[in-house]
């Protein structure tokens, strides 16, 4: 076992973990939310893994560009001119955060989605013009498993019950067919565990396969370099690195890239257009057509350029900490299990999930929400095959932590499903449209937002069967 096992194993101090601080400042750290018995208090936000609340550098940096703003790469206009160049440096510099070699290319795209949708495109086909082979586990996200699948050539390997079970299995299956690719999760978005990069690398290597990082909630958390690590490609979104202008990106060996279809089809991404016929740019404007996001991809540098300030030794005690307390607080509680994938994973990054046996999960998120003001996940994580898998089909409640996080949040939430499973909900929920929420919720929205008579309805329609808020169907 390792030393943050053997924490998370321990009951915590709650008074000490309290005392904890927020590593960076983000914005929202102050806001007030109100609760169904008309007091209000500090948004607890442990909703992290989902979207990360912007730092308070990014937004001033924001701030900083936007009379700045202009066309891109097309604009002999002074502002065109520093706009271009503005939105150059955040690419080298997202580049940068990531360990790009010198030969790697970084394509601005709008998050982890888009990215690994637009490398499914340059996965080069077999001789005999079938998709080229890519293996991916099934404890994916739907973003680095759905566009394998659409692509074709996609086997979804399902995980063992231990990391060394998982890697003997993706060796065994590497050595049935020559495989173009492998997908993999840097951290999983439903637990915080992960397989040893550098073992994946060598055994996918070894078979000649490339791979592909999901790097989402791995990148704002641990830090990663493609040239340390021998990743052949990484994928990450802006919003869940502190930096929600809706950006993200792809980085990685240019030959697929420069080959790979063009994503869009558009201006900017060629070099001549005839009405018979277009060349097409290399990369990474060959992946760029329109008006490229330029205040995002500042905004997604600037994030960069914060978190790379941090000492990687202190962010990861931050989180291992914060983490630590939450399983062991939220194990110390009756009828409380947390989901784990893999019995021997280490070093997770602050992602929790749990059940609380008996009750609904999207029951115990609108209590949290509405009677102590604390934000987390219910439903399935678009991770369904792996929920599935692990006997969750009906759902489970994710916690997640991050920079913003303090002590104080973890220990509100701990306490707070204490007081859930000891005394039950203080109001009265119903479900509405397949979402629990509170029967004639009283909490009012934010004057001035626009959202008055809508806040009551936002899970109805097609939200609730898109966010996968109940159990499988």
């Amino acid at each position: 076992m390792t030393a943050l096992a053997d924490v998370e194993c321990s009951a915590p101090d709650l008074a000490e973990i309290a005392a904890a601080p927020a590593l960076l400042p983000v914005v929202g750290a102050d806001t007030l939310v109100p609760l169904v018995d008309g007091r209000s208090v500090p948004y607890a936000n442990l909703d992290v893994a989902a979207s990360a609340p912007a730092l308070r550098s990014v937004a001033d940096r924001v701030t900083e560009v936007l009379p700045l703003y202009a066309s891109v790469h097309r604009g002999a206009g002074y502002l065109s001119q520093v706009s271009t160049a503005l939105y150059e440096a955040s690419r080298r510099t997202i580049g940068a955060f990531v360990g790009a070699r010198e030969d790697d290319v970084t394509v601005v795209t709008r998050n982890t989605t888009d990215s690994l949708n637009l490398l499914a495109g340059c996965v080069p086909a077999n001789a005999d013009g079938t998709p080229g082979r890519v293996l991916v586990l099934d404890v994916e996200h739907h973003a680095n498993l759905l566009p394998w699948q659409r692509a074709g050539g996609a086997t979804v390997l399902a995980g063992g019950a231990s990391v060394a079970e998982t890697l003997s299995g993706l060796r065994t299956e590497l050595a049935r067919f020559p495989y173009a690719l492998v997908a993999v999760t840097g951290a999983s978005n439903v637990t915080g565990e992960s397989l040893p990069v550098a073992d994946v690398v060598r055994i996918a290597h070894d078979a000649g396969a490339r791979v592909v990082l999901d790097g989402a909630q791995l990148v704002p958390h641990r830090g990663f370099s493609l040239a340390d690590s021998g990743v052949d490609y990484v994928a990450f979104s802006g919003h869940k690195t502190y930096a929600p202008f809706g950006a993200g990106a792809l980085v990685g060996r240019r030959d697929w890239l420069d080959a790979g279809t063009p994503y869009l089809a558009g201006g900017g991404a060629v070099r001549q257009v005839s009405v018979t016929g277009t060349q097409w740019q290399t990369a990474p404007a060959r992946h760029e057509a329109g008006s490229p996001n330029v205040v995002g991809a500042a905004a997604l540098a600037a994030a960069c350029d914060a978190l790379a300030t941090l000492d990687p030794a202190d962010l990861h005690a931050h989180e291992a900490t914060l983490r630590a307390a939450l399983v062991a607080g939220l194990e110390a509680v009756p009828s409380v299990r947390v989901v784990r994938v893999w019995e021997d994973a280490v070093d997770p990054v602050g992602v929790v999930t749990f059940s609380v046996e008996g009750h609904d999960p999207g029951l115990v998120a609108a209590y949290l929400s509405a009677e102590h003001g604390i934000g987390v996940r219910d439903g399935r994580f678009c991770a369904h095959p792996l929920l599935a898998r692990l006997g969750y089909d009906a759902g489970a409640i994710r916690a997640s932590v991050g920079v913003g996080t303090t002590g104080a949040d973890v220990v509100r939430l701990v306490e707070a499903v204490r007081s859930y499973v000891e005394h039950g909900p203080a109001t009265r929920y119903e479900v509405v449209d397949g979402c629990w929420a509170v029967a004639d919720d009283p909490r009012p929205v934010p004057v001035g937002s626009g959202l008055e008579g809508l806040f009551a309805t936002a899970a109805a329609g097609f939200l609730a069967d898109a966010a996968g808020c109940g159990p499988a169907v």
